[in-house]
C-alpha cells in the first residue's frame, strides 16, 4: 500500500490547503496581477511541500512544472506558450553548470583523490589537534570549487577521514569517549562546510540560483562571475576558517591536544592508497583546467576572444574525464544527485523568474521597504535587519534551497528599495545563505550525516552553531564589506 501512497499525508494536506486558500480565498493585493497571485499560490505550496518533504524535491518540482503548464498562470491564453514557460528553467546555463560539476566531482571518490588530499594535509600538519582541524579545513577548501554538493564534500569525503582519525585515538560515541577528540573534530568538520560553501559559486548547489535571482532583480541585469564571487569571499572566508577552529577549541576543548601519531596514521592511509594513479593525475589536471577557465585566466592572458563560458568549461572538463576513461557514461547515469538537482533547479528558477516578471517580487519589496522606512533606520540599519531576519529564519527551514527560494529575491529587492548598494546587498545575502547552515542539525544535508555519527549532543551543536553564526556574520559583514569597498564593488 505504501507504494501506492508515496505522499506524506500531513505536509501534503498542508501544502494543498494553503495553495487553495491563497488561490481562491485571499484576494490579490492592490497592484498585484491575478496571474501573479495564482503563481504565488503555487510557489508557496511548492515550498511548503519541499520543507515538509511531502515527496522528494525532484518529484515535487515535476508536479510544479505540470501545474504551471496546466493552469497557464504565466500565459493564460496560449497552452503551448505555457508549457514552454514551465520548461524554460532547463535552458538556464547556471543549472547545467552545477549539474555537470556534480558529475565531475564523482571522480574525487572514484579515483580516491579526495581522501588522498585530506590525509596528505594531516600528514603535514597533524601533530596537534588544532593542526588536524586546520588540515581538514584546507582539504575541504581545495575540494570546494569543484564539489557543488556540500553534502558530498563535508559528509562524504571529509567526515570519513575525521572519523578514522578520531577512532585511531580511541575517541568514539559507543565508548562515551567523544570528548577526547571526536567531539571537537566533528564540530569543526561540520562548521568548515558553511564557510567553504560561501567561498565559491560552485561550492554548493544553491549558489548559482542566487546569481540568477540577483540578475533577474537588478536593472540593468547584473551577473556575479565565478571570479568575482571567489575574490569577494577570499578574505572573509580565510578569516572565518582561521577563527572557527579556535572558537570551538575554546568552548569545547578536546582532552587530547597533542597528536604526535596522527601524521604517521595519515601516512599509513596514503601508503594504502598507493602511488598517485594516472586517473588521479588526469582528475587533478581537469580540476586545475576548470579553475583556470572559471577564473577567466585564458581571457586575461590572451584577450577577450578566449573568454570561456563557465558552463561550457564544465562540459569540457566532463568531456575530458569521459574521453580519458576516468569516468564512464554509466557513472554519469548513476549520478542521481546531479539529475535531481537539474530537475528541481529548473522548476524553482522558472517559478522565481516568473514571480519577478509578473511583478510580485517588486510589490513585496516595495511593501517591506516602506515598512522599514517608517522605522527611520536608514538603508544600513534596514539592510542589517533584513539580513538578520533572513539568516535566523533558517531555524524554521530544513532545506537551504527552499529557504533561498522562499525569501532571497524578496529580501534582496526590499533592500534595494531601501537604497542599499546592489552589489553589497547581493553579496552579503548570498554569503549569508551558506553561513546560516551552521545553525541546526537539519540546516543542510551535511548536518544530519555528521550529527548522526553521535559525537556531539544537540545542545552542543546548537550552541556552537549560534555562536559561529554571529561571529561569521560580523566577519563577513564588517571585514567583508570593507574588502568589497576596497575592491570597488560598491
Amino acid at each position: 500500500m505504501d507504494k501506492l501512497t508515496p505522499f506524506k499525508p500531513l505536509p501534503t494536506i498542508i501544502a494543498i490547503t494553503i495553495t487553495l486558500i491563497i488561490w481562491f480565498i485571499i484576494p490579490a493585493p492592490d497592484g498585484v496581477d491575478v496571474n501573479a497571485w495564482q503563481l504565488f499560490a503555487l510557489f508557496i505550496g511548492t515550498i511548503i511541500a519541499i520543507i515538509g518533504k511531502a515527496l522528494p524535491i525532484g518529484a515535487i518540482s515535476i508536479i510544479a512544472i505540470a501545474l504551471i503548464a496546466i493552469t497557464g498562470v504565466t500565459n493564460p491564453n496560449n497552452p503551448t506558450a505555457a508549457i514552454n514557460d514551465a520548461l524554460s528553467g532547463f535552458s538556464n546555463q547556471l543549472i547545467w553548470l552545477i549539474g555537470i560539476s556534480i558529475m565531475i566531482s564523482v571522480s574525487l571518490n572514484k579515483t580516491g583523490l579526495g581522501a588522498r588530499i585530506g590525509y596528505y594535509f594531516i600528514s603535514l600538519f597533524g601533530k596537534r589537534t588544532l593542526g588536524i582541524a586546520y588540515s581538514l579545513a584546507i582539504a575541504e577548501t581545495i575540494l570546494a570549487p569543484v564539489t557543488p554538493s556540500n553534502t558530498a564534500r563535508g559528509g562524504g569525503i571529509i567526515h570519513p577521514i575525521m572519523r578514522s582519525i578520531s577512532n585511531s585515538f580511541g575517541s568514539d560515541p559507543e565508548s562515551n569517549s567523544s570528548q577526547k577528540i571526536g567531539r571537537y573534530l566533528s564540530l569543526v568538520n561540520f562548521n568548515i562546510n558553511p564557510i567553504t560553501s560561501a567561498m565559491f559559486i560552485t561550492a554548493t548547489a544553491p549558489n548559482p540560483l542566487i546569481v540568477s535571482l540577483i540578475m533577474e532583480n537588478t536593472t540593468p541585469p547584473f551577473e556575479i562571475s565565478w571570479g568575482m564571487w571567489a575574490i569577494a569571499a577570499f578574505i572573509p572566508g580565510i578569516i572565518s576558517l582561521f577563527i572557527m577552529p579556535l572558537i570551538i577549541y575554546w568552548i569545547y576543548p578536546p582532552e587530547i591536544k597533542v597528536t604526535a601519531d596522527a601524521p604517521n596514521f595519515a601516512k599509513q592511509k596514503l601508503h594504502k592508497l598507493g602511488p598517485i594513479s594516472p586517473a588521479e593525475k588526469i582528475t587533478l589536471a581537469v580540476f586545475a583546467m576548470l579553475l583556470l577557465m572559471w577564473a577567466g585566466v585564458p581571457a586575461l592572458i590572451f584577450g577577450s576572444a578566449f573568454t570561456i563560458n563557465p558552463t561550457a568549461a564544465a562540459f569540457i572538463g566532463l568531456s575530458v574525464l569521459l574521453c580519458s576513461g576516468v569516468l564512464a557514461w554509466d557513472d554519469i547515469l548513476k549520478t542521481k544527485g546531479a539529475w535531481d538537482t537539474i530537475t528541481w533547479f529548473a522548476a524553482l528558477v522558472m517559478m522565481a523568474s516568473f514571480l519577478s516578471k509578473l511583478g510580485l517580487t517588486n510589490w513585496f519589496s516595495q511593501t517591506v521597504g516602506d515598512a522599514i522606512d517608517h522605522m527611520g533606520i536608514g538603508w544600513v540599519g534596514g539592510m542589517l535587519l533584513l539580513v538578520l531576519i533572513y539568516v535566523y529564519s533558517h531555524y524554521f527551514f530544513a532545506s537551504t534551497t527552499a529557504h533561498i527560494m522562499a525569501m532571497f529575491a524578496a529580501f534582496f529587492t526590499a533592500g534595494l528599495a531601501l537604497g542599499a548598494p546592489p552589489i553589497l546587498l547581493g553579496l552579503i545575502l548570498a554569503f549569508s545563505s551558506s553561513l546560516m547552515m551552521s545553525l541546526t542539525h537539519y540546516a543542510t544535508g551535511t548536518a544530519p550525516i555528521i550529527f548522526g555519527s553521535g559525537y556531539t549532543t544537540l545542545t552542543e551543536w546548537w550552541k556552537i552553531g549560534f555562536i559561529l553564526s554571529v561571529v561569521n556574520l560580523v566577519i563577513w559583514f564588517v571585514i567583508g564589506g570593507l574588502w568589497w569597498k576596497l575592491l570597488g564593488y560598491w
